[in-house]
């Protein structure tokens, strides 16, 4: 459905991404990857969104590398610069897209969770975040500064975005005043993956992805 294209950073500098079209005036959703790169699985989650009626620009985070295992996917986060893709690449994705969309939001997933709770903190572009099984440091973004609706998605068997991590996530947000939702699946992190079968979960998808799509119905509609 959707194509690869090329858009304006804040800084001029040009970042690559995938874009799945859903019509002209659709509001638009920036789609943030995984730390596995610009597959083809976040390539079908960018299509999904445009299925439901959302424009959706997945950015090229990682510039057409893309890792094979967990262990050059982690060497691949480790090296990426999160101030600067949250505030360049997510950020001229949003500009790109704010050019025929009316409203804007983020969405990303397990790192680029992380970076939508970034995004959400720092750019003043969108509309409305959501995070799945992501959390950045504090030091990075703090989630009480947050003043856009926000809708986390979370697994209580996850070892990095821990239950106790999940519990100060939402107390920050509380202590903020954030209009947010968190929920909370009995499933694994990643479970949203359809191409990893040792995590993913049907059920859980199922719900959170109905969770997202009215979310971002009463938000950006």
């Amino acid at each position: 459905m959707g194509e690869m294209i090329e858009f304006q950073r804040p800084d001029g500098k040009a970042c690559p991404g995938y874009q799945a079209t859903a019509g002209d005036g659709a509001p638009a959703v920036v789609v943030i990857q995984e730390w596995w790169g610009l597959n083809d699985q976040i390539k079908q989650t960018a299509d999904r969104f445009a299925d439901a009626g959302y424009t959706a620009l997945v950015p090229d985070l990682f510039r057409g590398k893309l890792a094979g295992d967990a262990d050059e996917a982690n060497h691949l986060m480790g090296e990426l610069n999160f101030p600067d893709a949250a505030t360049q690449d997510v950020r001229g994705a949003l500009q790109h897209l704010k050019r025929s969309a009316p409203k804007t939001a983020v969405a990303g997933f397990c790192m680029g969770g992380a970076l939508a709770l970034i995004a959400a903190a720092k750019l003043t572009e969108l509309d409305a975040s959501v995070a799945f099984y992501g959390i950045p440091p504090k030091e990075v973004a703090d989630p009480a500064t947050i003043k856009v609706p926000l809708l986390c998605h979370f697994a209580n068997q996850d070892d990095w975005c821990t239950p106790d991590a999940v519990n100060a996530l939402e107390g920050d947000l509380k202590s903020g005043g954030v209009d947010f939702a968190l929920h909370r699946y009995d499933a694994q992190h990643a479970f949203m993956n359809g191409a990893r079968p040792e995590v993913y979960d049907e059920a859980c998808a199922k719900l959170a992805w109905e969770r997202t799509l009215a979310f971002l119905g009463t938000r950006l509609k």
